[in-house]
């Protein structure tokens, strides 16, 4: 008899801390007392919870983390055994761990939740509205755990209402792959009933980081939008991707109403939400002036601040050594690894302070030379080569370059040098430098590295912005909408906006869908987005692979280092899309059909 390798997992219980997401095994108990009392019951739910990613632990893809910061255009980085690298490079295929690592937590994720759903009724002692209450966070769980398996292997089993024993026969159970349209169809159903029985139930306080209305009818419209993008809406690369009944996996024709559909739930979102539990973070001097810099930079450290629809309550400090450049001969406070990378092509798409692309013949930008320029994070004029000099404000938020002041100045005025003999350059760092010359900077705490009292943000309002006007555009092109989020978007990040005098405005549905994908790269640069949207547009052939720039690391004289060289050829295929199903998957359950390509 074959066994379950898809969703098995296990009853035991974790015990619960002063965090919720953090639990530490601490007993087994029999399935009777696990449901029997309210007090077991949350233990049970909020080791559930612990299979949500934590997006700021990537270097070792711990905590259910992915590779989507390495694995784009964005990032690098500098350690090997990040899989990221292994994608760049196509060295990974069906049987790589982190390909079945999703997997299995995911679908573990999944049945857990069924299993609760479905016996906490036993509960002795708890409430029908604290029932209800955990019933509906799983539910949403579930669909939540679905949308993350269908955005990284596309259209998957689902599995049903009823948990599957541990085990099952897989030749009884006979599962099969839905169609992708089934896929979202359910997941959207799943979050409509959730989102409904939590309408009174409060996401703030005590509840921060739980599963709530809003957060349920966000992934509704991502879920949507994901479904009406060009990667699942009338692939025609995927007309020989077929079910045993000779059925498409996914759609073969463009259905502009999926595109509407998306739209239509990110503006029923806003209208529920916006202002008055949702607004964009936005911080003000003490003359009562704007702050574009702060407010872009802070909108990611302050906790649960009104942009902020999700976030997990804690995260580990890995992204924070990885962040935090070497600094050699400082403190521990301020001293890290500085390998977490970024491009010279994510360096490149940042606008000028015009509000301009540096390829638009009036952005003003300089590619060579030096300038004194003060960066909105310092308090005096540096040196700055021109590239790095009159930017605008979300460049400086996201990209730590040589020769910029460090954000912690609790030790003094540290100035971080990326090349070769510098503070935090190759020669000093050894295995801990930057591959391209610039560090990560964005979601990085001002304070010691070493702290992790703060939560990990994962889904906020500007998203579901440019979601409506990237969905609007291509179901509804010149309605004003869109240039209203998109500006609205640009008005905060201290750019100047579309349309006004200094401006002018996209014209037409492919100009305006141009400059929402650019808005989109900046505004959410290093959120664990791009990785999917460029995917989802069927884009990353070209733009994920080919050679990818950074400064010269290796000059030896400073004056060298500042010239673009290839630090890496990297590879993209077709195949690529979409990830395949593990091996061993297939080699359990003879009725699942692999991706194309694999």
């Amino acid at each position: 008899m074959k066994k379950l390798i898809l969703i098995v997992t296990g009853l035991m219980l974790f015990s619960c801390n002063d965090d919720y997401l953090d639990q530490v095994p601490d007993d087994r108990l029999t399935f009777e007392e696990t449901f029997s009392q309210r007090s077991t019951v949350e233990k049970y739910l909020a080791n559930i919870y612990s299979r949500v990613p934590s997006e700021l632990d990537q270097r070792d893809t711990n905590s259910h983390s992915g590779p989507w910061l390495g694995a784009s255009d964005e990032a690098e980085y500098w350690v090997s055994f990040h899989f990221g690298n292994f994608m760049d490079i196509g060295d990974w295929n069906a049987n790589s761990g982190e390909v079945s690592d999703q997997w299995a937590n995911f679908y573990g994720g999944i049945r857990d939740c069924s299993t609760l759903i479905e016996n906490i009724g036993s509960c002795t002692n708890c409430t029908d509205d604290r029932t209800s209450q955990y019933i509906a966070e799983a539910r949403i769980l579930r669909a939540y755990f679905y949308y993350n398996l269908v955005r990284i292997y596309g259209p998957t089993v689902l599995m049903g209402e009823t948990p599957v024993p541990a085990d099952a026969d897989l030749e009884v159970l006979n599962l099969h792959r839905n169609t992708m349209q089934e896929c979202v169809d359910y997941i959207v159903s799943e979050l409509n009933t959730g989102a409904a029985a939590l309408t009174t139930v409060s996401f703030q306080d005590d509840n921060a980081g739980r599963m709530s209305r809003p957060f349920a009818l966000a992934i509704k419209e991502k879920v949507l939008l994901l479904n009406a993008s060009p990667l699942f809406n009338g692939n025609q690369d995927y007309s020989s991707f077929v079910n045993e009944s000779g059925q498409n996996f996914i759609s073969q024709s463009v259905d502009l109403s999926k595109w509407q559909l998306a739209a239509q739930a990110a503006k029923a979102f806003i209208d529920e939400y916006v202002p008055g539990t949702y607004d964009l973070y936005k911080v003000y001097n003490t003359d009562g002036s704007y702050n574009p810099y702060l407010s872009t930079r802070d909108v990611m450290l302050v906790d649960w601040n009104k942009e902020m629809i999700y976030a997990r309550p804690r995260g580990g400090i890995s992204y924070h050594y990885d962040v935090t450049p070497y600094h050699s001969g400082y403190p521990d406070e301020v001293h890290g690894a500085g390998g977490l990378a970024v491009t010279q092509e994510m360096v490149d798409a940042y606008f000028t302070a015009n509000g301009r692309s540096i390829d638009d013949p009036a952005s003003g930008y300089q590619e060579d030379g030096f300038s004194n320029f003060r960066a909105p994070f310092d308090y005096t004029e540096r040196n700055t080569y021109n590239q790095w000099a009159n930017r605008e404000p979300r460049f400086y938020v996201g990209v730590t370059y040589n020769q910029s002041l460090w954000l912690n100045r609790d030790f003094g005025n540290i100035i971080t040098a990326t090349w070769y003999y510098g503070n935090s350059g190759r020669a000093v760092g050894a295995n801990d430098y930057t591959p391209t010359g610039y560090v990560v900077r964005k979601t990085m705490i001002t304070g010691n590295k070493n702290n992790t009292n703060r939560s990990i943000p994962m889904l906020r309002l500007a998203e579901i912005y440019m979601d409506y006007v990237e969905a609007l555009n291509e179901s509804d092109p010149g309605n004003p909408d869109i240039l209203l989020y998109l500006n609205k978007i640009r008005e905060r990040a201290g750019v100047p906006e579309y349309g006004s005098a200094d401006l002018p405005a996209p014209t037409g549905q492919a100009q305006m869908r141009d400059a929402v994908h650019k808005e989109r790269r900046v505004e959410l640069a290093f959120e664990n987005v791009r990785y999917f949207d460029v995917r989802r547009w069927k884009e990353a052939v070209q733009k994920f692979g080919g050679a990818f720039h950074g400064m010269d690391i290796n000059a030896t004289d400073e004056n060298n280092f500042y010239s673009r060289e290839v630090f890496e050829q990297r590879t993209f295929n077709q195949r690529h899309y979409l990830w395949p199903i593990p091996q061993a998957e297939l080699n359990t359950n003879r009725s699942l059909i692999q991706n194309p390509g694999w």
